[in-house]
């Protein structure tokens, strides 16, 4: 008889986590990140994986950045995630605000009664969401937390049953990108002769430059 695979509802922090890879001086590819966290090869069944984005505000000076975001948020959405945005509000010294631990954190609770999941993997290092934590596992719920070893809150970690270290993600992602084809390791010159002897059509990628969007 086969045993039952625990059924998992992941919810991203994406401001918190794109945070932390970028700082790590990685990219992070949202494909892979949903393979690592609840694959088939994880031996678990995916409910849902919910990302939480704040949007630049709603003002030409952030218009530029806002149609980027917007941009990355609808190619999540095609690929399955499901995205939950909130608009931000200017804050000092010319950024924004865009928080949205509550919602996340109202959702979890909600979602973890709709849905009853086996386990919940929170993705973030913040440990704003250590109760957040502490009140899903009061439901029966297990709690994982997936994050950067070095961005994680001790506190966080303590609350959850079990913390998922992202590192392993992320330096396969550096290996790939370390190895790149002969010809991109080639001086220039040598590159654009190979370039010009090549037919064009060789030039597209369509998978590569799907994956690139997913990276943020």
């Amino acid at each position: 008889m086969r045993a039952l695979r625990s059924r998992v509802l992941v919810l991203v922090d994406e401001s918190n986590v794109g945070s932390s890879v970028r700082t790590a001086g990685r990219g992070l590819d949202w494909l892979k990140l949903r393979e690592f966290l609840a694959g088939p090869n994880t031996g678990r069944e995916l409910i849902e994986m919910v990302v939480y984005a704040g949007l630049p505000p709603a003002m030409p000076i952030w218009q530029e950045e806002r149609d980027k975001k917007n941009k990355f948020v609808q190619w999540l959405r095609s690929n399955g995630f499901m995205v939950v945005t909130k608009d931000g509000s200017p804050a000092e010294e010319g950024r924004y605000k865009a928080n949205v631990d509550v919602m996340m954190a109202i959702d979890a609770l909600e979602l973890s009664v709709e849905m009853q999941p086996d386990v919940v993997i929170l993705v973030t290092g913040d440990t704003d969401f250590a109760y957040l934590a502490i009140k899903l596992r009061r439901r029966g719920v297990r709690v994982e937390v997936a994050s950067v070893a070095q961005n994680l809150g001790n506190i966080l970690r303590s609350a959850a049953n079990e913390v998922i270290d992202l590192a392993p993600l992320l330096r396969t992602l550096e290996i790939m990108k370390v190895q790149e084809p002969l010809s991109n390791r080639l001086p220039r010159q040598q590159r654009q002769q190979q370039q010009r002897r090549r037919p064009r059509s060789r030039f597209r990628a369509p998978t590569a430059h799907k994956e690139e969007k997913g990276r943020i």
